[in-house]
């Protein structure tokens, strides 16, 4: 195999293991200087029917260069996810910690925005938790949404977990 066929097939691996990206549907000016609320769309990949909409911050330029800390957007996020269709949930991670199913850069190397998918058993319920990851500390910023599987007609294509 040649070089170039390796870092094809290693690219491929990349872009088929990340998370689901998220269509911006609302940016709402919020100052003079052009910073902007962004509204985002995202669709969990494990799970038909879920749709969460997420927001951040998105400095404008103006305020990057009158206020340093050019490379980095706030970690001021916020979640709602609701039922947009029938359920279905394929092959999810059941661990506490959960799974990442999407994530977004808000610096160019150091911080990104990333929603954590997480099944309360107990409960029957979707959790949903978006915070900031930093390489150099974490953000005690975050926000969750919660989506009740309870009365509701799911299918779990791989059987529901006892």
């Amino acid at each position: 195999m040649s070089f170039k066929q390796i870092l094809a097939a290693a690219a491929v691996t990349v872009a088929t293991a990340l998370p689901v990206s998220a269509e911006v549907v609302g940016k709402v000016g919020v100052d003079w200087v052009g910073n902007d609320i962004i509204v985002e769309a995202m669709t969990d990949p494990d799970i038909k029917g879920i749709t969460c909409h997420v927001t951040y911050f998105d400095r404008s330029i103006i305020d990057r260069l009158s206020k340093g800390n050019w490379f980095e957007d706030p970690s001021n996020n916020s979640i709602a996810c609701r039922q947009t269709g029938p359920i279905e949930i394929g092959d999810i991670d059941l661990s506490e910690e959960g799974e990442e199913v999407f994530r977004e850069g808000l610096s160019i190397i150091w911080k990104s925005l990333v929603v954590n998918r997480i099944y309360d058993k107990q409960n029957d319920t979707l959790v949903y938790l978006v915070h900031s990851r930093q390489v150099v500390e974490g953000s005690a910023k975050m926000a969750i949404s919660t989506v009740p599987l309870f009365n509701q007609n799911v299918v779990w294509t791989s059987g529901k977990p006892n």
